[in-house]
């Protein structure tokens, strides 16, 4: 497999966890419960964490919400980024209270002096930004200027946005140029990425439920990330927030970028089939969710592909009508029936992950 070279960033921290430069590829998610429900938004990150999330964001409407990231961040594993909108103060107090990072849109902080106030507060708290332009709410003087939300409006955006922070002597900030088209997506990011050096979180917005948002999501995040382009996502999906985690690492897997878990590697099925293929994935996939650890099985239903497959994977089977062949490291091993395909590979593999 041909390895994608990444652009050149630069790097910063977000919490313990590196973003741009040499470090991997991080995969972000967003809590949706009520920041200031210290207890809910806790149990949320920490379902977020057991799947393998790198970093966290939570929403900050009101002193309540940046007030209670303090508890918060006491009781998770995973950096937290205080999502803020308009009000700086909320700002000042996320980062007070332990944010490892603010999402902030620099231009609907206020005056500069508002910014300076929010900058300061990073500084003093070891604290990154994330510019976050979205193709929903431009500035009016950006939309008028170009007629409609485009991408050449979102990287003016960005780029007038990240002077404002280098102004105040801060490059602790990453960028996002984010839209829920996912053609204008890929266009701002291409140009914001020809135009700068800082990192780039990555991200296709309202991208909308499981399979229509795992879609654009796939499309948008995968094409930039081929290109090279990209430190940090996000899958923005309206499922269940573990569900945006587990799609992103799938995404990086399939580009070779990152692994982890089981990559389950198997046929669509037909008539050939030798067990119920669909079947026997859907429980491997349930079984085996909490494995962290880089392997890939093959599950294969008939002989046409099978054993090419199965050759390659750590372990896999290949259907025989009840007599299906089992494969250890790439190695035809013993015959397996049916009934017990899916807990012999679920043996193999904690045995393995042990």
């Amino acid at each position: 497999m041909e390895k994608i070279i990444r652009r050149q960033s630069r790097k910063i921290m977000v919490g313990n966890v590196p973003v741009g430069g040499d470090a991997p590829i991080a995969v972000q998610s967003m809590t949706n419960t009520p920041t200031s429900d210290v207890d809910a938004t806790v149990e949320q990150i920490r379902r977020q964490q057991a799947v393998g999330c790198d970093i966290t964001r939570c929403s900050c409407p009101d002193k309540e919400s940046a007030l209670a990231l303090k508890e918060i961040t006491r009781r998770v594993e995973i950096p937290v980024v205080a999502d803020i909108h308009f009000d700086y103060r909320l700002g000042i107090l996320a980062a007070e209270n332990g944010a490892a990072c603010l999402r902030i849109n620099p231009g609907n902080i206020g005056s500069m002096d508002r910014i300076k106030e929010v900058v300061k507060a990073a500084k003093a708290n070891n604290c990154s930004i994330r510019i976050g332009v979205n193709g929903g709410s431009l500035d009016k003087r950006l939309l008028e200027k170009y007629g409609e939300p485009c991408a050449d409006a979102m990287v003016e955006s960005a780029l007038e946005q990240a002077k404002m922070l280098e102004d105040n002597d801060f490059r602790e900030f990453k960028i996002s140029v984010k839209s829920s088209d996912t053609l204008m997506t890929i266009e701002a990011y291409r140009k914001l990425a020809a135009a700068c050096d800082y990192p780039l979180h990555l991200g296709v917005t309202e991208a909308g439920g499981l399979r229509s948002g795992t879609v654009k999501s796939a499309l948008g995040i995968g094409s930039l990330l081929m290109q090279g382009i990209g430190d940090t996502l996000r899958v923005s999906l309206t499922a269940d927030v573990e569900e945006e985690v587990k799609v992103g690492y799938e995404i990086l897997k399939a580009l070779g970028l990152r692994h982890r878990g089981v990559r389950i590697i198997s046929c669509p099925t037909c008539a050939r089939r030798g067990f119920d293929v669909q079947q026997t994935v859907e429980e491997l996939e349930r079984r085996l969710s909490h494995i962290s650890r880089p392997l890939t099985l093959a599950v294969m239903g008939c002989v046409v592909n099978g054993p090419g497959e199965a050759a390659h994977a750590d372990f896999g089977v290949c259907g025989g009508h009840d007599d299906n062949m089992l494969f250890i490291g790439g190695k035809p091993a013993r015959k397996v029936k049916d009934e017990n395909i899916v807990d012999e590979l679920v043996r193999l593999v904690e045995n393995k992950t042990a």
